[in-house]
């Protein structure tokens, strides 16, 4: 989850006193060492979620380890992803940093094609048992765990409640509600406000996705077969998308970056996203308590069709090249470990933990002054255990990449029929 689009890469230093070095600064590889001290090295994305949170970790970690570093370095998704096919090509090991972050529709895929970046988690002290099993199972290669789950990705629909008071509604009004309701509500809310409801990047397909897994469907079958042609979930997912563009509803932007600047900078009255977009709408201090959170419409005429979905998720993994004793403790004892880690940047940054002992915490019920003074992560939390299981396949991003692909034909004027069957036909070249 979690964002993924960021233009530049910088290190974000936790000023925490230096020894050793890991990483490719010198490591110990992976025999280990005094987890006294050390230094950390972390690629990651998303100052305002995943860099914040690993840093916030550090700290954690610091009140037992006061000689421990933890440098991060925010790499945007691609670019991380990009690297670490380089690296495992090239096999130069000993550039990879001690800990990475990975988006869990990647994971297997990655330990797959490039078992030498990673190393597992059989020696650690962290209890699998303590998060859910379908979430665990995304780093989980041949029964070995390779990641440890971070977020969870659970889908919002965050909106603005002054907007919709201008235009004479409330959040309940948008909740439990159709996508073609959705839209009807929203057009009369453009012509009374001006604001559209949401918006995303163009060429992606991240909402489809969401209305996708919304109706428990996939692009693959339970076989890894690509399924997107004949399609019925996706075709409809694509037709209220194409309808929500063209009503004027949903806002289609170039960038990461000018999404994230849609809504705080009130240019949107919503988004839908991952619950970890709460960061970033969290980030505009004078939209404070102008925001309510509700679950997603669901697609018309569909059988198996809900209001919940999930969008992103991550997961850390410890590379080849760690300090792994030192790493597994790290993560073992915050993300794996430590409800006041959970509890302090949950708040702030909206993290909802797949760890399950942080959800019995009382900073879950409590009110978010933000949100209007709503609990709104026990909201989630109750989305979360309704949202429907999909298979996602090996091959989800080359699916997730052509259905883009396909979408954009579309709105140009291309027939679905034909985009989904080209969409099909590079997906099935690239699993050869």
């Amino acid at each position: 989850m979690t964002t993924w689009k960021k233009i530049a890469a910088l290190a974000v230093v936790v000023p925490l006193s230096l020894t050793a070095c890991g990483g490719d600064n010198g490591s110990n590889g992976s025999d280990g060492g005094d987890t006294g001290d050390g230094k950390l090295t972390v690629w990651a994305w998303d100052p305002a979620f995943n860099i914040y949170a690993i840093n916030e970790a550090a700290k954690i970690y610091q009140q037992d380890n006061p000689d421990v570093e933890v440098e991060v370095i925010e790499t945007p998704w691609d670019d991380l992803q990009t690297k670490l096919t380089t690296l495992a090509q090239s096999q130069e090991f000993g550039e990879l940093p001690d800990i990475f972050l990975m988006q869990n529709n990647a994971f297997q895929k990655n330990v797959i094609n490039y078992p030498d970046l990673f190393s597992d988690f059989s020696d650690s002290d962290v209890d699998f048992g303590e998060f859910p099993e379908g979430v665990v199972a995304y780093s989980t290669v041949d029964g070995v765990n390779y990641g440890l789950p971070f977020d969870n990705g659970t889908a919002i629909s965050a909106l603005r409640t002054d907007v919709l008071e201008e235009a004479g509604y409330t959040v309940d009004d948008f909740t439990d509600i159709t996508w073609s309701e959705f839209i009807e509500k929203g057009e009369d809310v453009l012509a009374k406000t001006g604001k559209p409801l949401a918006s995303g990047m163009a060429g992606s397909a991240d909402l489809i996705m969401m209305m996708l897994q919304s109706a428990g469907a996939s692009l693959f079958d339970d076989e890894g077969n690509p399924t997107i042609v004949g399609n019925e979930a996706l075709i409809k997912s694509i037709e209220t998308y194409q309808q929500l563009v063209e009503s004027g509803v949903f806002v289609e932007v170039n960038s990461w970056d000018e999404f994230i600047g849609t809504f705080v900078n009130s240019n949107v009255a919503g988004v839908m996203q991952g619950v970890w977009i709460m960061g970033s709408i969290q980030s505009a201090e004078d939209q404070a308590g102008k925001w309510g959170i509700t679950n997603l419409p669901k697609l018309d005429d569909v059988d198996g069709a809900t209001h919940y979905s999930a969008n992103g998720g991550s997961s850390w993994a410890i590379s080849s090249n760690a300090d792994k004793e030192l790493a597994a403790d790290f993560l073992a004892s915050t993300f794996a470990g430590s409800t006041e880690f959970y509890d302090t940047i949950l708040p702030s940054s909206g993290a909802l933990a797949n760890w399950l002992p942080a959800g019995e915490s009382d900073v879950y019920g409590e009110p978010q002054d933000f949100f209007g003074g709503e609990p709104v992560f026990s909201q989630v939390l109750e989305f979360a255990a309704e949202v429907p299981s999909n298979n996602t396949g090996v091959y989800y991003y080359e699916g997730r990449d052509a259905v883009s692909a396909a979408v954009t034909k579309i709105l140009g004027g291309t027939d679905v029929e034909t985009a989904l069957q080209e969409a099909q036909d590079n997906v099935e070249f690239a699993m050869q």
